[in-house]
């Protein structure tokens, strides 16, 4: 019988943001992690900002990686698993990239061998300094680093598909190397899924790392298309977890849905405990979902300025720690899946998903909102239809279907619009 799926949330420390790192006090995070644990959940993400750790190439300061060490035992305290994101990289619009990387010192962050040589070094620090605690998950490379690599990033660092998939392996068994036989995985925001020209593509996500991560916001065209309640906006996670499904080598690969949230205003403040249920529930019925991860654990503050609005309200608790409708909503359905876990049947009826030659996926925008697939998958789940996704190309591989448990495989054009 498969393992329970694990709960957790992103954990924004509700004093001075991802800025805590500058003036650490772990009195706060033991409070902000109580009031998570309270919740019911099992793990949280933690995110160390990149050049507050590694102001230098060569200088990993110690006392970054000691406090580090310190949450994650603050974590075991009460209950909770830990992983860590290494390379910030890009939080909720801002970037964060060491000045040895930019300008006078400008490197590519994925192809400049020193750059990789030094971003390696950091990871497998933060991975060798939490390798004994039994908390510990493993590590994630960075948060949504490939919106780095191509548009509409206004400076990007442009990489091959062949380069962002090297610099994936080295910084994965960079991980490993330094915590053997942790869960060490990468993660992009859906232009993976989406973007034809992202170099960072479906196959390396779905093939590279322990588990697939996905991240699902429906502000990206998908919400303002098919309104708040709308189908393919209560479905849109699911879809993902699905989608990537359909590039996964092993039939039965863990998806992580590692960011999901209810973002203002298109999911407005009195719907958001709703939202939160209809998608965690869509979510909950796809195979193999190893967790959910919501978005983020406490609100930011309005003292600090220049974050777009919505990034203000997507905790579960407010920032002095009051407990928001969808945080109870979220701490309602871990309880529920503890008490009486969900089992999804197999998903009998496949979409074909044509995008192109599997590995580089350059039609992949087939798959983006308002695309048909997309759009295919929405009308089939209204309709009651249990959709899983396939790739075109292996839609006659019997043996593949027989191992997902697929009967019929249908195309867009069979589902209409």
């Amino acid at each position: 019988m498969p393992s329970a799926v694990r709960f957790g949330v992103n954990y924004t420390p509700s004093q001075g943001w991802f800025h805590h790192w500058l003036d650490f006090e772990i009195d706060a995070v033991r409070a902000d992690l109580d009031s998570i644990a309270a919740l019911g959940l099992d793990h949280i993400r933690v995110f160390p900002i990149w050049p507050y750790f590694q102001p230098n190439r060569s200088l990993i300061r110690p006392r970054a990686v000691e406090q580090l060490v310190q949450l994650a035992d603050a974590a075991a305290e009460r209950g909770l698993d830990v992983n860590v994101d290494g390379l910030q990289g890009h939080l909720s619009s801002f970037d964060f990239v060491p000045s040895w990387t930019r300008t006078w010192h400008r490197r590519n962050l994925f192809t400049d061998p020193d750059a990789v040589s030094g971003q390696a070094d950091y990871l497998r620090t933060l991975a060798a300094a939490l390798a004994d605690r039994p908390n510990f998950i493993g590590m994630t490379i960075g948060n949504e680093i490939n919106q780095f690599a191509a548009g509409p990033h206004p400076d990007p660092d442009p990489a091959t598909t062949d380069e962002a998939g090297r610099w994936l392996r080295r910084l994965l068994a960079a991980c490993e190397e330094g915590a053997p036989g942790r869960t060490h995985l990468h993660a992009e925001y859906d232009a993976t899924w989406y973007q034809d020209d992202q170099p960072f593509t479906p196959a390396q996500a779905a093939r590279l790392g322990a588990v697939t991560a996905v991240h699902s916001w429906v502000f990206n065209g998908t919400a303002q298309r098919h309104g708040r309640t709308g189908t393919a906006t209560e479905q849109h996670a699911a879809y993902l977890v699905e989608l990537s499904k359909a590039w996964a080598d092993d039939p039965h690969r863990p998806v992580w849905l590692q960011e999901v949230g209810a973002p203002a205003p298109l999911i407005p403040a009195e719907h958001a405990a709703a939202f939160t249920r209809a998608t965690v529930d869509a979510a909950l019925d796809c195979e193999d979902l190893w967790g959910i991860t919501w978005w983020c654990s406490h609100d930011v503050s309005r003292s600090l300025a220049d974050f777009p609005e919505l990034e203000y309200s997507l905790g579960l608790l407010t920032e002095d720690r009051r407990v928001k409708p969808a945080g109870e909503e979220v701490a309602r359905i871990a309880r529920e899946q503890r008490e009486a876990p969900h089992r999804p049947a197999p998903r009998g009826i496949a979409l074909a998903v044509d995008a192109g030659d599997e590995e580089d996926a350059p039609r992949r925008s087939v798959c983006a909102p308002g695309g048909p697939v997309s759009e295919a998958f929405a009308r089939l789940s209204a309709e009651g239809v249990r959709p899983a996704l396939v790739l075109a190309g292996r839609a006659g591989d019997t043996a593949h279907l027989a191992a997902r448990g697929i009967r019929e495989v249908v195309t867009p054009a069979d589902v209409g619009t």
